[in-house]
């Protein structure tokens, strides 16, 4: 069964692809939960009106994002954290702690866009991807740093 795509489907393909799925994942899942609509001339019609309104909006959103690139791209966060043995940490760096970061920094993300496979556990300097449009990602320097004597943790 062939439908277009409404919206994107993780796993499937983005908005506005014509894909081909199992007449039951069509017919139970995606059609009733208005994600697809099924190939017909006026359903091709309308999408590909919605294709090129999208990839014009999408475009200008790009651009104003490029800025925004370059911004997280320049920052530096650093986080000081009790250290055991062997630079281990006590605790770790989550997503959660640079989303807070970046928030105190003016940057308002998402924590799911920040692309961190495990929290940090070790002294170090880090590169820690963000996803800011689709496949476009910002990079950040991340520092976990000791906390030494008399100091209070930070982030």
């Amino acid at each position: 069964m062939k439908v277009i795509l409404k919206i994107d489907v993780e796993n499937l393909g983005r908005k506005g692809d014509i894909v081909n799925v199992s007449a039951g994942y069509g017919r139970n899942y995606l059609l009733p939960r208005k994600l697809a609509l099924e190939v017909t001339p006026t359903n091709t019609k309308m999408i590909d009106i919605e294709r090129r309104a999208l990839g014009k909006r999408q475009e200008k959103e790009r651009q104003s994002l490029q800025d925004l690139i370059g911004k997280l791209g320049a920052v530096t966060l650093t986080f000081r954290r009790k250290t055991g043995e062997k630079d281990h940490i006590f605790g770790s760096v989550s997503a959660g702690d640079i989303k807070e970061a970046l928030a105190g920094l003016g940057f308002e993300m998402d924590k799911k866009k920040i692309v961190l496979e495990e929290p940090l556990r070790r002294l170090g300097n880090y590169t820690v991807p963000v996803r800011v449009f689709q496949d476009e990602k910002a990079e950040i320097k991340v520092e976990v740093a000791a906390l030494e004597e008399g100091q209070a943790e930070e982030a």
